[in-house]
């Protein structure tokens, strides 16, 4: 038994329930330990939390460093809405996606100033990788300049924040209704069309 069982079995139960909804008894059952076992690990459920969350962080940040360098030479607008795909799928597939994005919206009240401190770190780094991005796009005449990279950046975020809305709270149908206004909208606003 490793602490990578405990943060394997515990990413699937703070995904789906929360940091409230998450037990320490339920995750040791699942893992097939004693709840005392996880201390030989872990202080508690903040340091395991915590730990997750940094991991998560990082796994995401990762996601997104190989999405850019595997699609940095594609047209722009599919690159852009790539990523949302991509995020979207993610979001489906990965306990550690999910669990990022529950914990960025509802972080425990009590910790919230070191997971901000995470997602705002993941939200600065995304944007700094996006920016030259469409930045080039915008060099090339892909879209039109005259909007500005830091503006046509932080209305992406924009469009990628009420995704992840969706994620949460809407349902695949809800979700979908979501991408497709969204993206149309954002491409317009952007394209030299």
């Amino acid at each position: 038994m490793t602490s990578n069982q405990i943060k394997e079995v515990s990413l699937n139960h703070f995904a789906q329930n929360g940091y409230e909804g998450a037990s320490l008894a339920h995750i040791a059952e699942d893992v097939g330990i004693k709840k005392q076992s996880i201390y030989a690990h872990f202080k508690g459920k903040d340091e395991l939390f915590l730990q997750l969350c940094k991991d998560a962080c990082e796994s995401e940040l990762r996601f997104v460093t190989n999405f850019i360098e595997r699609n940095r030479s594609r047209p722009i607008k599919e690159f852009l809405f790539d990523f949302l795909l991509q995020y979207k799928e993610r979001y489906e597939k990965h306990d550690s996606t999910k669990f990022w994005i529950r914990t960025a919206f509802f972080p425990p009240r009590h910790l919230n100033d070191q997971v901000m401190k995470k997602v705002y770190e993941y939200l600065d780094k995304l944007e700094e990788q996006l920016l030259p991005i469409i930045e080039k796009a915008m060099t090339v005449g892909e879209i039109s300049s005259t909007i500005g990279r830091q503006r046509a950046t932080a209305a992406f975020m924009g469009v990628l924040d009420g995704i992840f809305v969706e994620m949460l709270y809407g349902g695949p149908e809800r979700l979908q209704k979501r991408f497709d206004a969204s993206w149309y909208l954002y491409w317009r606003g952007l394209s030299n069309d």
